[in-house]
C-alpha cells in the first residue's frame, strides 16, 4: 500500500515539476500566449456581432447570451487547449524535449499530461469567467445542471488535448501546425452550432454534425446551463464525447512520435 502512493507521489511531482517548466515556456511565447489569452473574447466578440446580424439565436429558441456562452465554451476549448497544444507538443518534439524526458523516470502520460496543464488551466479559468459574466449578465441565472456542463468542460479538456496530442503525430514541423489544426477548428466552429446552430440545418444533416468531435461538448454545456436535456439526450453526448476522447487516447498511444522524423 505505501508503495502505491509512494508510487502516486512521486509521478503527480515529476507531473507538476514539467508543468512549471511548460508554464515558463507559454509565457516566454508571446505568440501562443496571445492566441490562448486574447484570441478566445476576440472570437466571441465577433461570434455576437454576427448573432445580432442574423437572428439566428431566434431560430433555435435560446438567447444571444446563452448561444455565446455555449459557443465560447467551445472555442475556448479549441483555440486555448487544442491550437496551443498542438503547436506545443510539435515544438517539443522536434527541439528533442520529450525524446530526452523519455530517457529518464518520467511517464509517457506524465510528459504529455504535463505539457497540457498550462493550457487546460487558462481555459478553466476563461471558463469559469465566462460562467460568472454569464450569470451577471443574463437574468442572473445559474447553470441549471452544473453537474452535466462540469462533465461537458472536462471530457471536452480531456478530448481536445489528446486531439492536439494526435494531430501532433501528423505535423512535421511547428509552421504546419496551423495548417494541420485548422480542420479541427473549422469542424468546432460549424459542426457543433457555434457559427451556425444546429436548428438551422436539415435534420440529417445536423444529426451527423452532432457526431463530430465537440459537438456533444457543446449540447452538454448548453444543457447544463439552460436545463431540459432529457436522460436520453445526455447519455448519447455523453457517450460521443467520450468515445471520441478514447478513440483520442489510442491514436496518440499508437501513433504519437516522439522524436522527429528522419
Amino acid at each position: 500500500m505505501s508503495t502505491t502512493v509512494t508510487r502516486s507521489t512521486t509521478a503527480v511531482s515529476r507531473t507538476a515539476a514539467l508543468a512549471r517548466a511548460e508554464v515558463t515556456l507559454l509565457v516566454r511565447n508571446r505568440t501562443a500566449l496571445f492566441t490562448a489569452l486574447a484570441l478566445p473574447p476576440a472570437m466571441i466578440g465577433v461570434a455576437k456581432t454576427s448573432l445580432d446580424r442574423s437572428g439566428a439565436a431566434a431560430k433555435t429558441g435560446l438567447s444571444p447570451g446563452e448561444l455565446l456562452l455555449t459557443g465560447g465554451v467551445v472555442m475556448v476549448l479549441t483555440l486555448v487547449v487544442y491550437t496551443t497544444l498542438v503547436a506545443a507538443y510539435v515544438s517539443r518534439r522536434e527541439e528533442l524535449v520529450l525524446k530526452r524526458l523519455r530517457t529518464g523516470e518520467v511517464r509517457d502520460a506524465e510528459i504529455l499530461g504535463a505539457t497540457a496543464v498550462p493550457a487546460a488551466a487558462i481555459a478553466l479559468v476563461q471558463i469559469a469567467l465566462l460562467v460568472a459574466l454569464g450569470a451577471a449578465l443574463w437574468d442572473g441565472r445559474l447553470p441549471q445542471r452544473p453537474g452535466l456542463m462540469l462533465a461537458g468542460v472536462v471530457l471536452g479538456t480531456v478530448m481536445t488535448a489528446a486531439l492536439a496530442a494526435a494531430t501532433a503525430a501528423v505535423t512535421r514541423t511547428v509552421e504546419s501546425a496551423q495548417v494541420t489544426a485548422l480542420p479541427l477548428i473549422l469542424v468546432a466552429l460549424i459542426g457543433s452550432g457555434v457559427a451556425v446552430p444546429l436548428q438551422v440545418f436539415p435534420d440529417g444533416i445536423a444529426q451527423v454534425l452532432r457526431a463530430l468531435p465537440l459537438t456533444p461538448v457543446a449540447d452538454l454545456v448548453r444543457g447544463g446551463w439552460v436545463g431540459g436535456m432529457g436522460a436520453g439526450e445526455a447519455l448519447r453526448a455523453l457517450g460521443t464525447a467520450l468515445a471520441w476522447t478514447v478513440l483520442s487516447v489510442f491514436a496518440v498511444r499508437r501513433w504519437f512520435r516522439w522524436e522527429p522524423r528522419g
